[in-house]
């Protein structure tokens, strides 16, 4: 009984806002301590992390966040990335490009296209609505 109105406490909303501002940027760190050791290769249907794509890229969110975690994309290209969301275990529900003023929800095994500009080299960052999962579009 003590452990159900504790785990109810919890989960409640504002208690898990609280946990998440206190927590996210030590998640951070040990994600991006995980995202170096990690290899290069690519997840299944993901566009290799040093590739150049030239059509649409696939990004799954999962609970490990954004795969690929950066995405390049040749300069001129049609700039589309295809984000769709594999699992319910992660806060990754919505992606959002702060720069492009751009923030869109991941229906989960549901494919959301974005666009985004490719006529001049530059870096966009994305994030999950959370700001938890960071990863980004390099233009090239």
């Amino acid at each position: 009984m003590l452990v159900a109105g504790l785990a109810q406490l919890l989960l409640h909303p504002r208690i898990m806002r609280l946990i998440h501002a206190l927590f996210a940027p030590v998640a951070f760190l040990a994600l991006l301590s995980a995202s170096c050791s990690k290899s290069s290769a690519a997840t299944e249907g993901a566009t290799s992390q040093n590739a150049v794509a030239a059509g649409p890229v696939t990004i799954i969110a999962d609970g490990n966040g954004f795969t690929p975690s950066e995405v390049k994309v040749a300069k001129g290209s049609d700039g589309k990335l295809r984000f769709q969301r594999k699992s319910d275990d992660t806060c990754a529900t919505e992606v959002v490009f702060p720069e492009l003023n751009i923030k869109k929800p991941l229906p989960l095994n549901q494919v959301v296209e974005i666009t985004v500009p490719t006529t001049e080299a530059k870096t966009y960052a994305f994030t999950c609505g959370m700001g938890m999962f960071k990863s980004a579009v390099v233009v090239n």
